[in-house]
């Protein structure tokens, strides 16, 4: 489980092709202060898992599953990343409950000036729309983010400097493809009531 709260931005080292999908190294500092072999780091808002280290390095492995279903069968060396640890229970929670599960992939469709910060519009999956709500949470490569606007297939974020300078959020351009993931809540109330309505006979 993770905040949202992007820690530091890694850079991608190497990518190596294996049998299994594809071993990624990055290259980080803060997020190796206390990892060991086994512990989860969200990768721009994908969970994955330290299964070897060095200093100022670290891999993880990629499935064939999870290459379909981010960006992650796209990145390449020099690439920089989002990267938070999983959460303390005895810390605070100061954005919102993330998984670390991409539920899909969307597509930066305008980025514009605000003030001092951006408002960037992101093309929804379909499967996703009803997921997304003005001022609720949602999460683009792994940063917790407050949804400001939703219409016609697409959501609407206003990004404040801290978060452009924090996170890779700077770079969004046109045409990018980002990791979703939705609320938790949402996505159990949306289960509850497809349970409720099938268990009505759909009435």
């Amino acid at each position: 489980m993770f905040t949202g709260l992007i820690e530091e931005v890694g850079r991608i080292h190497s990518v190596v092709a294996t049998a299994a999908g594809r071993r990624l190294w990055f290259e980080a500092e803060q997020v190796l202060t206390d990892a060991r072999m086994g512990d989860s780091i969200a990768c721009d808002g994908c969970c994955l898992t330290v299964v070897e280290s060095r200093a100022g390095r670290f891999a993880a492995e990629a499935v064939p599953e999870t290459l379909r279903v981010t960006t992650l069968g796209t990145w390449e060396p020099g690439q920089r990343v989002n990267l938070e640890r999983s959460l303390r229970f005895d810390q605070r929670l100061g954005g919102h409950l993330v998984q670390g599960h991409v539920d899909g992939v969307g597509e930066v469709a305008d980025v514009r000036a605000e003030g001092d910060g951006k408002r960037i519009t992101i093309a929804l999956p379909a499967e996703l729309e009803r997921f997304v709500a003005h001022k609720g949470s949602l999460a683009v490569d792994g940063v917790s983010l407050t949804v400001a606007a939703v219409r016609d297939g697409h959501c609407e974020i206003a990004l404040i400097p801290h978060t452009l300078k924090a996170t890779t959020a700077g770079e969004y351009a046109t045409g990018r493809r980002v990791n979703l993931e939705v609320d938790l809540m949402a996505r159990y109330l949306a289960r509850m009531l497809e349970m409720d309505r099938a268990g009505s006979g759909g009435r």
